[in-house]
């Protein structure tokens, strides 16, 4: 009982230090969450001076730095977040009603409290700190706000690393991958103040107690960049460093700095009809202002990751602090630009952002590789046996690398440990890997394994042709037979015993005078003077008409032949090859004759070569996923023409293209129209003039031919049919 007493009491002993310890920490606790809330608002006021809303914000103890704050523009608001304050005013909303300023939010998040200010319309505004409280300019004209007291006096913006003027140090001009003009302003101190508005169609930007040196004292004509910009002018305005950019056509600009680097963007509009918004290409987040001075790193971060609403996690090795002035940028372009100002990198999974320097990054994730490959080595390896119903086997050696070639090797998407057999009898794949590969092999068999759906492709060749001719010609000659009958040729001269003959040429007359041997027995083919009948057409002989003038004794005779011959023609060859395929195979259709020919070899001795003049269709088709059919089409019509030394002449016709058709429709490759029009004529000089009677001293032919080559192709996909067993 005595030891029972004394553990009891023990135990008691024990349980008052510690519930004492216990009371003791939560009234450091406590007191320590009262120290952690350095201040807290007591109240908020406002009043309206012009078109400024002037917000005085009331704390309970002095402010040494203005609050962190940003803006947006849809919904317009403006957002101000101070550190290590709580709420005492006993309420979270409270409606202003002045000008463009509806109301004003205020929540508290553990050791801090945001302002949020609902506006009516996007508007610039300004801080300032006076004694225990903060005043915040609004301005309702749509200008850049400049900031006030409560008594609505302006104050003189402060530069507290400044003791006098600095010099700007360079001023550059730059075009971005999108066409964007860039002006570059190198600082001398981030603590410069900036003022930065458009006026009309300028953009305006005042470096304020700054100096600006002789030298950089111009004007750029940045014209052949390319860019909207065209001018940039900076001239000394008092004390301060005044520049304007001039740019032309739809534009937007944008201004940030990164520690003492400045940089306003133009960047050209393009009206988009279709185009549901307009913005920086590659950017796409909803935009916000930010306007730090000297801010941490991390706080900055905290602001974007309570205006996206995503989870970012910042490595402890982040640090650092940071100057930064932008106005209407994407949010995901203002994380941008605050990594590359800190060499910071990224990765992302979900809605969770975990940012960290960039050698951290990567070596963490070399960590992991390293620990992934470790592990492979060590996995202990499987088989399986994939069967291939629609593909061959042998098609795989190229992506297990069993080609035998060095370029095999890079196609492998087996581990270094796995192989692979392939059996053609069976058509099977045989792998041995880690389960990992296993199933990469599985979903690649998977995809490649698979019916090739069918293509129809039907070709109409059409060749129509339409000749015409016309040939026109006569016969003139005069035959004198009084000799042949006993009597005198010719005609006698003024009673002399000179006589004149007249007949068609040198032979004739001798025959007529006796001077020339009468060979047939007739004067008829001697006696034509004019001898110009009309030509054959396609070996049929012109039809003719013969008149003879003769006197009444019948011995002088004046012959007149006149012969003519029209041919008109009308043919069609159609050609209608067929092929079937599948898709993305190429398919061939051939149909003719081969023609030989002797060719010299190099030992001086002749061989016979062929040479093929037929109908041909090679065609590649291509479903795409909406149905239609991309079609690679080459197509050839070969015939025999005409006959050479060497052999036989081949005219060709080819066409070569390629064509998107939808399913079943048809479409022309393309056509070839030729059109010949001859008109000759041959006639005898001064006569065939003569009007009318000039016909019988000339020949004419007229020639008008048309062929036309016209090729149609029609592609159908054949129709998936599955067979079902009931």
């Amino acid at each position: 009982m005595i030891a029972q007493k004394k553990t009891w009491q023990s135990w008691s002993a024990i349980a008052h230090r510690t519930l004492k310890k216990c009371m003791v920490a939560c009234v450091l606790f406590a007191s320590g969450f009262v120290l952690a809330q350095e201040n807290v608002i007591e109240s908020i006021t406002a009043n309206q001076q012009g078109s400024n809303v002037i917000v005085k914000i009331a704390l309970k103890n002095p402010v040494t730095k203005p609050p962190i704050g940003f803006s947006i523009t849809s919904p317009a608001r403006i957002a101000l977040d101070f550190a290590s304050t709580a709420n005492a005013m006993g309420k979270s909303t409270q409606e202003l009603g002045l000008g463009d300023v509806r109301n004003v939010n205020v929540v508290q998040a553990g050791d801090r409290s945001r302002l949020v200010f609902n506006l009516s319309r996007p508007l610039s505004y300004a801080t300032t700190i006076e004694n225990n409280a903060v005043i915040v300019t609004i301005d309702g004209s749509g200008g850049t706000a400049t900031a006030v007291s409560s008594s609505g006096l302006p104050v003189a913006p402060k530069v507290a690393t400044l003791t006098g003027k600095q010099a700007i140090r360079d001023i550059d001009f730059r075009r971005g991958v999108g066409g964007e003009g860039r002006v570059v302003v190198d600082l001398p101190s981030n603590q410069i103040g900036v003022d930065v508005r458009q006026q009309g169609q300028t953009i305006v930007v005042d470096f304020l107690k700054a100096n600006l040196p002789e030298v950089l004292r111009r004007r750029l004509d940045v014209t052949d960049f390319g860019t909207p910009v065209q001018t940039v002018t900076v001239t000394s305005r008092g004390d301060n460093v005044h520049m304007v950019i001039e740019p032309k056509g739809l534009w937007e600009h944008s201004a940030y700095q990164s520690d003492t680097q400045m940089v306003i963007e133009v960047k050209p509009i393009k009206e988009e009809p279709n185009k549901l918004s307009q913005g920086t290409q590659g950017y796409r987040g909803e935009k916000l202002s930010l306007n730090f001075q000297n801010v941490e790193v991390r706080a900055v971060l905290q602001v974007i990751a309570d205006f996206t609403g995503l989870n970012i996690i910042t490595s402890d090795t982040v640090s650092g602090n940071l100057t930064l002035r932008l106005k209407d940028v994407p949010w995901d372009q203002a994380l941008d630009i605050v990594m590359q100002a800190k060499g910071l990198d990224m990765r992302k999974n979900g809605t969770v952002l975990w940012i960290a320097p960039k050698d951290e990054l990567l070596t963490k994730e070399k960590l992991e590789l390293e620990q992934k490959a470790q592990i492979a080595e060590l996995e202990p390896l499987k088989t399986e046996t994939y069967q291939l119903n629609y593909q061959k086997a042998e098609s795989f050696k190229l992506v297990f690398g069993l080609d035998g070639g060095d370029s095999g090797s890079k196609n492998r998407i087996l581990s270094k440990r796995g192989s692979a057999v392939i059996d053609p009898r069976t058509n099977q794949l045989f792998v041995t890997d880690v389960p990992s590969k296993l199933e990469d092999v599985r979903k690649l068999v998977q995809k490649t394994d698979i019916a090739s759906r069918q293509v129809l492709i039907e070709a109409r060749i059409v060749e129509a042709n339409d000749t015409f001719s016309k040939n026109l010609g006569a016969k003139l000659g005069f035959l004198d037979l009084r000799t042949a009958r006993g009597g005198d040729t010719g005609y006698q001269i003024a009673g002399s015993n000179s006589r004149f003959a007249a007949t068609g040429n040198l032979q004739g007359i001798g025959e007529q005078t006796g001077q020339a041997k009468v060979s047939d027995g007739s004067y008829t083919p001697n006696t034509q003077f004019v001898d110009m009948p009309a030509n054959g057409i396609n070996g049929v002989n012109p039809g003719s008409l013969a008149i003879s003038l003769f006197s009444a004794a019948a011995n002088r005779f004046l012959n007149l032949e006149l012969t003519a011959l029209e041919a008109d023609g009308k043919g069609k060859i159609i050609s209608s090859p067929r092929v079937v395929t599948a898709d993305q195979l190429k398919a061939l259709i051939e149909q003719g004759t081969e023609l030989p020919y002797q060719q010299a070899t190099s030992s001086g001795a002749t061989s016979v070569s062929f040479r093929k003049a037929n109908l041909k269709l090679e065609v590649t088709p291509q479903i795409t996923p909406d149905g239609n059919i991309i079609l690679d089409v080459d197509v050839n019509k070969d015939s025999v023409g005409q006959e050479t030394r060497a052999g036989f002449a081949i005219d060709t016709k080819h066409v070569k293209t390629q064509v998107l058709v939808e399913n079943g429709g048809t479409v022309v490759l393309g056509g070839i129209f030729q059109q010949t029009e001859r008109d000759s004529v041959s006639k005898v000089p001064f006569f065939g003039d003569v009007p009318v009677v000039g016909n019988l001293f000339k020949t004419t032919a007229r020639t008008n031919d048309k062929t036309e080559l016209l090729i149609f192709i029609t592609p159908k996909i054949v129709a998936d049919r599955f067979s079902t067993t009931r």
